[in-house]
């Protein structure tokens, strides 16, 4: 079986974590900024996209090279066999961006690179008529970073955030990905307890509890590279069984998710509903004070309304100092709370042990990590 030079792209600040899922599966990675680099072939492209918690993206890389002209970026793009890649009625849209790179009219590119995949493949098909593309897609990305341009096939389809089992909604959601890497980030096990006092629609303790029972993120949804006839579309079929297989169903986890808003409980357990992990969470509407941990040496993950995140900036501070308050008498609990506000430690009362710098989306955010203080 063929193998391809892949990647694994990440949000900045979690390229470690996907480079660290990547070495758990057996695979030699090279990590760059906002990706992670390994080789594999249509066995490890179902695998990964089935298994990867906090990537966002498989993608195979077709090419790469210097472009510093349209001239050169068509050529390059014609001498990649795309025979191997594509049938003939491949759909193949192309997408692109361009930083720093002489060649900076992305829809130019675009429109280069999709030319001269059409004339190869019509060349090699010896056809004169325009290429049919009624078939499945293959989205193509044609990327310029200071002159060098690399042209990648998208083998996830949909981001690979998108697990499938979130119905519904808040009104300022954290991507699934990015919840399993706050959790992964901490130093939970499946032994200890989690809990989640804004946990909204459950999108952190839901992470959580498929990590806990070993059950693939990627096992609910449908990825482009299923309907690609060149990459071997029964090996998706093997993964997945393999993957259901090893799902630990009786491991018993202690999760809880508070919220004082009813309206997100609800929705918080319908998600949990949808991603098979509904009996492994308890979610309560429940005010910040009122939860009593029944044991110690417990976790504690927060994802509180910023300043800029529903409500105004006096209520979200009157939050942080209560947070303080409370969390100050769980001295066994370790406690790891993501927000955008630079003061935050100053209204929770106390200095972080370690902060550490992540994106949540385009905003720029801390994970403030407050470790336990009595053993």
């Amino acid at each position: 079986m063929k193998k391809y030079p892949l990647l694994a792209t990440a949000a900045a600040g979690i390229e470690s974590l996907v480079n660290r899922e990547l070495k758990d599966l057996g695979y030699q990675t090279q990590t760059e900024n906002g990706r992670v680099r390994f080789e594999g072939n249509a066995i490890d492209i179902a695998k990964t996209n089935l298994w990867l918690r906090t990537a966002d993206r498989i993608k195979l890389i077709a090419g790469e090279f210097k472009a510093l002209s349209f001239e050169q970026l068509f050529d390059q793009t014609y001498s990649i066999p795309w025979e191997n890649l594509l049938p003939l009625d491949a759909e193949f849209p192309v997408s692109g961006k361009s930083i720093k790179s002489k060649l900076y009219s992305v829809p130019n590119c675009q429109r280069i690179v999709k030319k001269a995949i059409a004339k190869r493949l019509m060349d090699y098909y010896a056809r004169k008529q325009p290429l049919p593309e009624t078939g499945a897609k293959y989205p193509i990305e044609i990327s310029l970073l200071k002159d060098h341009a690399m042209i990648t096939l998208d083998t996830s389809g949909t981001s690979l955030f998108k697990r499938g089992y979130r119905t519904e909604k808040g009104g300022a959601p954290l991507k699934e990905n990015m919840a399993a890497a706050l959790v992964m980030l901490t130093t939970w096990y499946p032994d200890r307890p989690l809990y989640d006092p804004t946990c909204g629609s459950g999108t952190i303790l839901i992470e959580a509890a498929l990590m806990g029972h070993n059950i693939a993120p990627g096992l609910k949804r449908k990825f482009a590279a299923e309907e690609w006839q060149y990459f071997h579309p029964e090996v998706w079929k093997i993964e997945r069984q393999a993957a259901e297989a090893t799902i630990q169903h009786d491991v018993d986890l202690e999760l809880y998710g508070t919220d004082i808003d009813a309206r997100m409980i609800e929705i918080a357990k319908r998600n949990a509903e949808a991603a098979g992990v509904a009996n492994s969470i308890a979610f309560k509407q429940m005010q910040l004070s009122d939860f009593v941990p029944k044991k110690k040496y417990g976790i504690l993950i927060s994802n509180p309304p910023y300043g800029d995140r529903l409500l105004n900036e006096d209520e979200v501070h009157k939050i942080y100092q209560e947070m303080g308050n409370i969390y100050r008498e769980m001295p066994t609990w370790s406690k790891y709370i993501l927000t955008s506000d630079e003061n935050f430690e100053i209204y929770y009362g106390e200095k972080a042990t370690k902060k550490r710098k992540l994106y949540n989306g385009a905003l720029k955010v801390n994970y403030y990590q407050f470790w336990a203080t009595e053993k």
